[in-house]
């Protein structure tokens, strides 16, 4: 671990170089012609632009989607240890602290893992080793064999206690959902543990932009909890910290879909939501709509990013940024191996 500087944070120097690494993420046109690609056509690709040293060095151990999956990942953890290895003083600490979401994303990844009887490669090719869990750790989650050893395993860390309470939840609904749930409440009130606003812009910018993923988890997990059919209390597992919502009005407004979608209109972000909302007004499942949640948070960040190029808000949009790019690789290369069509596989992808 990194030695955090008593210096002055070192924004200017680390939002240049962000500002680079943004200029290599894949375009549009990039997509278009991966989804017309087979799985070694993407990794052969890959070879040819920023992911070069991760294809090389993987090529000789996997091959197809896995190749292409482990590439992404290696590279995603690389450009993320390099934004800690460029932070001095706060900055240093506010992105360790942003970081912890892949920590998050791991522990959510073995659970599912273990839910579904999944084989282990398979999980842990889904992993980002990008957060502050070690890499031992990690492997002690991935050799568990039930969901209680992983609760077990998480009491010494900052998820021990939430995934302790949710596990009893759990057990009664026989859902991931209480867990998955716990997992991200711990995440981000974590994240806002200690952080006071109003001594300093740069903290303000962290908080505010905090509080709209904070805003968008919650609203997530809400309509997942209502709309399992399982008997659980939406407010019981709400994350504090956000703008828009308490915990009892939040566990109202689960029961009252339109109110909700009404709401969220009549918000700060009711510009970014519109295509989010009628996705969900229309929708059957889910999946649409979080799709366009995600495009949202991504469209929010960047207009932090530009008004105030001189904070954390342009790293932490890059750091989505690069997770979607990931995401959407990750989603063309399955999809071509599932033999989905070309407009399917599209509609997996958060495109801006």
């Amino acid at each position: 671990m990194k030695v955090i500087s008593s210096d002055a944070s070192n924004y200017e120097y680390v939002n240049a170089r962000v500002k680079t690494r943004r200029a290599t993420l894949f375009s549009e046109e990039d997509y278009r012609k991966l989804i017309r690609m087979g799985p070694g056509e993407i990794a052969r690709y890959m070879e040819e632009t920023e992911y070069e040293d991760e294809v090389n060095a993987l090529g000789a151990r996997y091959d197809g989607v896995n190749l292409v999956e482990y590439a992404l990942h290696a590279n995603l953890a690389k450009h993320f240890d390099d934004l800690l290895q460029w932070a001095d003083g706060k900055l240093y600490d506010l992105i360790a602290r942003y970081l912890r979401k892949f920590d998050d994303w791991n522990i959510k990844t073995v659970i599912r893992g273990i839910y579904s009887d999944a084989d282990r490669e398979l999980v842990e090719a889904d992993l980002i080793r990008a957060g502050e869990f070690s890499d031992r750790f990690i492997d002690r989650m991935l050799d568990a064999t039930t969901i209680e050893e992983v609760v077990d395993l998480l009491s010494d860390t900052m998820f021990g206690d939430a995934v302790e309470e949710a596990y009893q939840d759990h057990e009664e609904t026989g859902l991931l959902i209480p867990l998955e749930n716990a997992i991200d409440r711990a995440y981000y009130e974590g994240l806002m543990d200690g952080i006071i606003v109003g001594p300093d812009r740069a903290t303000d910018l962290y908080v505010d932009f905090l509080q709209a993923e904070i805003d968008f988890r919650n609203i997530r997990n809400v309509l997942r909890a209502s709309r399992s059919g399982a008997d659980i209390d939406p407010a019981k597992y709400y994350i504090s910290g956000g703008r828009l919502f308490d915990a009892s009005t939040l566990a109202q407004l689960a029961g009252n879909p339109d109110e909700l979608i009404a709401r969220l209109r009549d918000s700060r972000y009711g510009d970014k939501l519109d295509e989010a909302l009628d996705e969900l007004e229309r929708a059957d499942s889910l999946i649409g709509f979080e799709h366009a949640l995600d495009k949202a948070l991504l469209e929010y960040s960047d207009h932090l990013s530009h008004v105030f190029p001189l904070s954390v808000c342009p790293v932490f949009a890059y750091v989505l940024a690069k997770q979607r790019e990931v995401d959407n690789i990750r989603a063309i290369a399955r999809g071509r191996e599932a033999g989905l069509s070309e407009d399917q596989i599209e509609e997996e992808l958060v495109l801006l």
